[in-house]
């Protein structure tokens, strides 16, 4: 591929994360050689967006269309690795992922979609091996905080420790932010399809429908409970249902770096005593994405996305007894300001700084390290052990 025209396009650039990632990569990489592009269906929309974000007008703008594959064919074999913000994925994806599995480009998505992961990895994982693509699924807050900070904190313990920690409870201390418009249009086309495809609610509630095979029973993580150990309540997480399963597939294609009885849950920490028993029950009968979520296209301000946050904390006891306490913490909001440099540092981390077989895959097997060092570089988050060392 070193004789391609691009080393990453973002097709749906004039979309809103995907403005937001070609602001972040002309901020982050204007003035160096990098070759990158915009693409989208209208090249109009794309100057606009391309002026609007202060882009170099040295960046070309591309046209295709998820309706027409030789357009997206056309442009995949135009670069190294395709970005594409382009959701929902089970409406719209399909085509973008088979022309870059086929043709041997790299690729990256925001998708957390798993009944539309599931069926792309079975017909497209051995495509892409055979072309050498890497299709690096779910490469914005949802998983790679969660995937990341798993392998993080097992490098720890394996380096340190004796070895994996068995049982990894994920808890989400702090959320500053919004769910993307995407995050919650996907989730409600997942539900259309479930009630046409009983089997779907399955492939939902199982934390192994996106591995090889299935693995130890997992910890409850469906109602509310009391964590003495912690000093708070915790409650449901929503993307728990995607970052399980993501987390999951990234130890079978590890092969089981984190051992084949590894258990792993989300939830979201509400506070210690009676009032963080209410407020957990309270968010558990919730909407999760509020009563009138953003709608593709749509998102919040720049001031209320780079006065967002998070804080992911990760706990597991080590072979030798000791509890490690490691953390992932994000500097802007978690779906957009956050996501936008996640899946840009994703594609360049598979362009500029990885080697390795083709395959449908996660971030973890993918990238990992490397992939790590660059967020942690550019993109504002942060991998900490705090307690443990």
């Amino acid at each position: 591929m070193s004789d391609r025209e691009f080393d990453v396009v973002i097709y749906g650039a004039s979309g809103f994360t995907g403005r937001l990632v070609a602001e972040y990569l002309q901020a982050e990489y204007g003035g160096t050689d990098l070759k990158w592009a915009m693409a989208g269906r209208n090249a109009e929309k794309l100057a606009a967006v391309r002026d609007e974000m202060g882009v170099s007008k040295d960046i070309a703008l591309i046209t295709a269309n998820s309706d027409d594959p030789a357009s997206l064919a056309e442009m995949a074999a135009r670069t190294k690795a395709m970005i594409t913000t382009v959701g929902p994925y089970q409406l719209y994806g399909e085509p973008l992922l088979k022309a870059c599995a086929e043709g041997g480009t790299d690729y990256v998505d925001l998708c957390g979609e798993p009944a539309w992961m599931k069926d792309m990895i079975g017909q497209y994982d051995d495509v892409a091996k055979k072309s050498g693509a890497r299709i690096v699924l779910s490469c914005g807050f949802d998983s790679i905080p969660f995937d990341l900070g798993v392998l993080f904190h097992q490098n720890h313990a394996i380096a340190n420790h004796g070895g994996a920690c068995e049982n990894i409870r994920c808890r989400v201390r702090g959320m500053k932010g919004t769910f993307s418009g995407g995050t919650a249009a996907s989730f409600m086309e997942t539900m259309k399809r479930a009630q046409k495809q009983p089997e779907i609610l399955e492939w939902l509630k199982d934390p192994f429908s996106l591995s090889p095979e299935a693995g130890a029973k997992q910890p409850p993580i469906h109602k509310p409970m009391e964590e003495a150990d912690l000093g708070s309540w915790a409650t449901p997480f929503i993307m728990a249902s995607i970052n399980t399963k993501n987390v999951h597939r990234s130890n079978a294609l590890l092969d089981y770096r984190y051992g084949r009885d590894f258990q792993y849950g989300e939830m979201v920490l509400t506070g210690p005593g009676e009032k963080g028993e209410q407020l957990a029950k309270g968010m558990a009968k919730s909407n999760a994405f509020g009563d009138n979520p953003p709608k593709p296209g749509e998102g919040p301000s720049k001031d209320e996305r780079e006065n967002g946050s998070y804080d992911v904390m990760f706990v597991g006891d080590a072979p030798n007894g000791t509890r490690i306490i490691s953390s992932v913490k994000g500097d802007k909001d978690p779906g957009y300001g956050s996501t936008s440099k996640m899946i840009a540092e994703a594609a360049l981390a598979l362009v500029q700084d990885v080697k390795g077989p083709g395959g449908v895959m996660t971030s973890a097997p993918a990238m990992g390290d490397a992939l790590l060092n660059r967020l942690q570089s550019h993109a504002g988050l942060t991998f900490a052990i705090e307690h443990g060392g």
